[in-house]
Order: structure tokens, then sequence, then C-alpha cells
């Protein structure tokens, strides 16, 4: 069965990822390109974390999460396990913490506090495992201790795909000072990754799954003890190539139109939405982001806002909601009551042409519903739309079936 903090995320449903560290003051470098980026280059003097989380919340997003320490090893914070941090940086003369000031701000305007943290760091694999899993689990112990409650951990596999790491020791630690913290994907999971960093689900969209995807390094997937419970979440770029900040790459900025396609294929498929926003050198979002950002939660705050129809009756294995009067519909809007553990697997939309007499046409067929499936079907006349429930594990519970006419 979920955990209540599992079912809490899929209700946050939308989140901002913040790519932000030593790399954003060195344009050009890659992932595990190895290359050295010196401390002195790291200087945000206008940074903004209030800034950023204000944008978080103007969009209605309920949760972001922070790059504290990425691929490269640069940790945000004054750790006192690595040189590399800001620490040692020309910022504030090294009395700074940028995961104070995001978390500060996050508690603020009552958004929801990610962090994310590479498992993995360039240089640094080669040493004794034991060794490794010390540092590692010091820092996290950092992060998890100094900073109040966190409400999410977020592991990236990427980098680790060889790496022997003791799980249950690190897990434990984690779960000993952090009892209700969710995990990302890794070793002891609450949600898990989409497999792409585009943002787009999976049809069926399955919330209980005995693999995951690791790392955009591999194919391979890791296999669970057993069958769990995961939500999925999509994580991608609101610009095309990368997740630091760029001088060169404003023109790559998702126009609307795709950025509406994407929220059709996440949080249209029951899936929870992760958009990354590079913060500038200076420390502030790019405006062309934010603004677009701004633009997008509009669309999702509002497309959805007013249906025609919320009441249903169930009759066997058929839903029918009936609209006050014959209109334009083009999206139905399921949700099922995911305790169940995703009980529909197969299922189909019908219309009722108007006016009334003629039988029904399908609108849409589709498979799985859980938290949320989003039909999009062309623009239908009617005052009369069913939802047959075609295949499912057992006497499936059917919490939403709303009707809406929605311009993109």
């Amino acid at each position: 069965m979920p955990k209540q903090e599992q079912l809490d995320f899929l209700k946050w449903e939308f989140g901002v990822f913040f790519h932000f560290g030593i790399r954003t003051f060195y344009e050009g470098h890659k992932d595990w390109d190895m290359q050295e980026m010196p401390l002195s280059g790291f200087n945000p003097t206008e940074l903004d974390c209030d800034q950023w989380i204000k944008v978080v919340k103007d969009v209605g997003a309920q949760y972001a999460v922070l790059v504290c320490k990425h691929h490269d090893g640069f940790a945000n914070w004054p750790s006192k396990y690595t040189d590399y941090s800001v620490a040692n940086t020309p910022w504030k003369d090294g009395k700074g913490d940028v995961v104070q000031e995001y978390v500060d701000a996050c508690r603020r305007h009552n958004i929801k506090v990610g962090l994310y943290y590479s498992p993995a760091e360039f240089g640094s694999m080669e040493q004794d495992t034991k060794d490794y899993d010390e540092y590692f689990i010091n820092q996290i112990s950092e992060l998890l201790t100094n900073y109040g409650k966190i409400d999410y951990l977020w592991f990236d596999g990427c980098g680790s795909e060889e790496h022997k790491y003791d799980t249950v020791r690190i897990t434990k630690v984690i779960r000993d000072l952090q009892p209700e913290i969710l995990i990302f994907n890794m070793w002891d999971p609450d949600t898990r990754w989409v497999g792409n960093e585009q943002g787009y689900a999976h049809m069926p969209n399955e919330i209980v799954v005995n693999s995951l995807s690791f790392s955009v390094f591999t194919d391979v997937e890791e296999s669970l003890d057993g069958d769990r419970f995961l939500p999925v979440e999509c994580d991608f770029r609101m610009r095309r190539h990368n997740w630091f900040y760029s001088d060169h790459d404003e023109d790559t900025v998702k126009t609307m139109d795709e950025l509406i396609g994407i929220y059709y294929y996440s949080a249209g498929r029951g899936a929870n939405i992760l958009i990354n926003i590079g913060p500038n050198r200076r420390g502030l979002l790019p405006q062309k982001d934010a603004d677009r950002l701004i633009e997008w939660g509009e669309f999702m705050k509002t497309a959805f806002a007013n249906p025609f129809s919320t009441k249903f009756e169930k009759n066997g294995n058929i839903y029918t909601a009936e609209l006050a009067e014959s209109m334009c519909v083009n999206n139905l809007v399921l949700r099922e009551d995911i305790n169940n553990l995703n009980m529909v697997k197969k299922f189909s939309v019908r219309a009722h042409p108007y006016p009334l007499g003629a039988p029904p046409i399908t609108v849409f067929s589709g498979k799985t519903i859980g938290n949320k499936t989003i039909c999009v079907f062309p623009t239908f006349y009617t005052n009369k739309i069913e939802l047959v429930i075609e295949e499912s594990n057992e006497n499936e519970v059917i919490t939403e079936m709303s009707s809406h006419f929605v311009r993109t």
C-alpha cells in the first residue's frame, strides 16, 4: 500500500528544478568531461533565491529541487568534507550558503523543499569504497541535519552504473535523520524516474512496478524487491540542450505549444512534472525562462478550472456523465482511487452525438487511469459522455470524471 507521503507527492504534481553551481560560471562544460572549474569563478553577486521561489509560487508549483552537489563535486553549502565548496569562493568572502538561502526562500513561500545530490562524483569514485561511502554519508547527513525538514531527496543515478555503495547503511542514515522524506529513484525509492529527460510519460503508466530505469547511460532496469508503489516524475529542461545556464541558448526556450504538449504527456498521464531552469551568473532566473514558466503555469491553473460536468453515475462497467446542455467537449479528466493500486487496465470514452438517439461514438481509448489521466480528443458536440471500463483487476473506484473544452 502507498505511504501517505507518496499520495501527497502526487498532489504536488508540479515542481521546478534549479541547476546552479560552479558549472553555471564555466560555459560549455558537459557532464563527465573532467575539465577543471576553479573556485575563483563562482561569484553570484545578486543571488536571490526568493526571486526563484516567488516564481515557483506564482506559477502554481508545489515543490522545488535545488542541485546541492552535481557530478563535479562542488558543494553549494559550506561542507566540512570537501574544500571544493562555496566556503572557498569569492562569493560573500566564503561565508555564503546557497542551500540555506534556497531552503529559507521555500519556507517563506510555503514550497516543499527538494534537494538534489549526485552520489557519483568525477575524480573521487576510484578511492576506497568504504571511504567514499563515508564521505557520501557525511555530506548527506549535513544536508539532512542542518536545514530543518527536507521533503524530497533527489538522487541522480548518472555515473553510478558500476559503483557499489553500502545502500543499506546509506538509506538507514537517511530514514533515521528524516523519517518522512521522499527518496527519488534509488535504493529505497518512494518515487521513480520516467526514463527520459524530455518530460514524456509512457502509456500505460503503471504506478506499481518491480523495476525502474536508473540512468541515461544504461537501458538496463534495476530490479526491485517485489512490486512497489512508485509514482512517476518527469524531469526536463526549459531550454533545449542545457541544464545549467548558458549565454548562447535563449532561443531554445520551449514554446507554449511544446509545453502544453508536455503537460498532457506528463501530468495528463498521472505523472509529476519537474521542469528545470538554470539561474544565471548573477544568481537570478533568466527573464525569458521565468516569463514562459509563468505563462505555462497560467495555462495549467485555468485550462481545467471550470468543468462542464463533474457528476456521474455507474451502471455495471459504464460510468455516465450528463452535461447541463449540449456543448463542445475535447478533454475528459479521469481519476481513480489509487489506494486501489491502479485497478483500471483498459478503457474507452464514448460521446453521444447531438441530438440524442444515434449510437455513441468512441472518441478515446486508453489503458491506465491512476492518479489522473486526461483524455484528449477532437472537439465533439454532446451532452452525454460515457467511460467504459473494459479491463480492471477488480472493482475499480473512479473518483473524478469531468468534461472540458480547452483552447490551446
